[in-house]
């Protein structure tokens, strides 16, 4: 019974490490396949991008000009929105960062050859939420930036050069770098191959197990027991009955 127990503890150990390991080889997964830079700062993921909300000290009034905001992003465009659900993602995620409204420098200029506002990439405006219109006659088309309104989520038309708002989001696309799926494949490689070692030695150490039990219940089905024993008195009565019967 002891050593049937003692068989079934090991085996629920070695299911649990098994489990373990599989739930690591899991989150491994998870880590390395994310897509979004890991440069040491907070990228958020929404759709297909990545965003991350510049956020400096509370007790600090911020102030970025637009030259300013984009270095911020260090090689990162500023945000573009491309859709009403990006919109809304950024007003309801501003309050996780800032505790009051910011205005968002957005990653828009004016493009005087075909006289439209475009975003930086030379991408199309395709959607849009102006609070007012988009070309203003108070400002140059050099000069003609957008800012959103993290209360509101409205677009403002601001100059480029003069003015300076309190909100950066920078962000990418989400797309692994080139070195990365080769170092995730390996990676999740060693882990596969960590499973199956783990895997084939809990195997070998219940067969040897089993084995050793088996021996001995065969030592056991195989123990010699005589049939019968005569006893010492039982052999004296025989003695002495042949002997009986050869008297003539």
């Amino acid at each position: 019974m002891f050593a049937v127990m003692e068989s079934e503890r090991r085996n629920r150990c070695s299911l649990s490490l098994i489990c373990a390991v599989l739930v690591l080889v899991v989150q491994l997964q998870l880590v390395s396949t994310g897509d979004c830079p890991a440069d040491g700062r907070t990228w958020v993921p929404f759709g297909d991008g990545c965003y991350h909300f510049v956020h400096g000290e509370e007790d600090k009034i911020k102030s970025y000009t637009f030259d300013r905001a984009k270095t911020l992003c260090q090689g990162f465009e500023l945000l573009t929105i491309q859709s009403a659900e990006e919109n809304d993602f950024v007003i309801k995620y501003s309050p996780e960062v800032w505790k009051n409204n910011v205005n968002v420098w957005l990653g828009m200029y004016y493009d005087t050859n075909d006289d439209v506002m475009k975003w930086f990439g030379e991408t199309p405006v395709r959607f849009s939420n102006w609070e007012d219109s988009p070309s203003p006659a108070d400002l140059l088309a050099l000069d003609t930036c957008v800012a959103l309104h993290s209360n509101t989520g409205k677009w403002e038309n601001v100059s480029c050069l003069e003015q300076a708002e309190n909100g950066v989001v920078c962000e990418t696309n989400q797309k692994a770098e080139e070195a990365k799926p080769k170092a995730s494949a390996w990676l999740s490689a060693l882990v596969i191959l960590s499973v199956v070692a783990i895997m084939g030695v809990s195997a070998v150490i219940w067969f040897l197990h089993q084995k050793h039990n088996f021996g001995n219940s065969i030592l056991t089905a195989f123990e010699y027991h005589p049939p019968f024993r005569v006893l010492d008195t039982d052999r004296s009565y025989l003695v002495e009955a042949e002997e009986t019967d050869s008297v003539p």
